[in-house]
């Protein structure tokens, strides 16, 4: 199974991530893809058509988020910029060593970005080669199954909040199903089984390594709407469960343009 390519499908098709920070989202996609500050997809659309060719600039991305993460702020203005290099580092988020940096220290948006690329690439049956590329990018210490493992993490976290407001019913398991693109049949089976499985946002909450705390959080709110109070209890059990403080909560639901969890 493939979990880069399935996030890269869930995050180009949009199908579970509409909720708050959508925006923001199809923002950091559109520069990920080469399209600056240009729009997701819309639902049910892919990233074939860019492929592999519009990913020229990736590994310089890359590169960057992998640096930024040292230099938050450098963008300033609390824009996509202050996401990507604060926000979405995660070298200095996890802070303890042994933590999980998320995509090689480059945060969320680098592993956003390379989960873009690889699926990208699938559709253009171009899969393997763009696993070795995005490898090879890894800094020194970091390889392929150690991000691959963080792409599931957050496979699972998007399936999760689409189940916070009570479960996914048949009809909206085959329309995200669907949307998947071309993805083998072990990984639509992956994500059958998740969306039918019941919430249990304990278990999930002890299978998140330490240093993708805020990463998790921050893509869970992405899934969310956040009106029913069903929503707004999941979310205060992940914050609470991952150890994120309320004043930091707020600050990544304001970042996200999403109403504050705590008062």
């Amino acid at each position: 199974m493939d979990a880069m390519k399935i996030l890269g499908s869930l995050l180009s098709s949009g199908a579970l991530s509409r909720g708050s920070g959508s925006d923001v989202l199809g923002s950091l996609i559109g520069a990920v893809m080469g399209g600056g500050a240009a729009a997701r997809p819309a639902s049910g659309a892919t990233a074939g058509g860019q492929g592999t060719g519009g990913m020229g600039g990736l590994g310089d991305l890359i590169g960057g988020m992998l640096s930024g993460s040292q230099q938050r702020g450098a963008a300033g203005g609390g824009g996509l910029g202050d996401l990507l290099g604060g926000l979405f580092g995660g070298s200095q988020q996890g802070g303890a060593a042994g933590s999980a940096a998320p995509a090689g220290g480059g945060g969320l948006g680098a592993l956003i970005g390379m989960a873009m690329q690889q699926f990208g690439a699938a559709q253009q049956g171009n899969a393997p080669q763009a696993r070795q590329q995005l490898a090879a990018q890894l800094p020194s210490g970091f390889d392929f199954d150690q991000v691959e493992q963080q792409a599931e993490i957050l496979v699972k976290a998007m399936i999760n909040s689409a189940k916070a407001d009570g479960h996914v019913d048949q009809s909206e398991q085959e329309r995200i199903v669907g949307q998947l693109g071309d993805v083998t049949q072990d990984e639509v089976a992956f994500v059958r089984r998740e969306l039918a499985a019941p919430l249990d946002a304990q278990a999930f909450i002890r299978s998140v390594p330490r240093g993708m705390e805020q990463q998790v959080y921050t893509m869970s709110l992405m899934g969310i709407d956040l009106d029913t109070n069903q929503e707004a209890q999941y979310l205060h059990q992940l914050a609470q469960g991952l150890g994120i403080e309320a004043d930091v909560c707020n600050q990544i639901h304001d970042k996200l343009g999403a109403p504050k969890l705590y008062r």
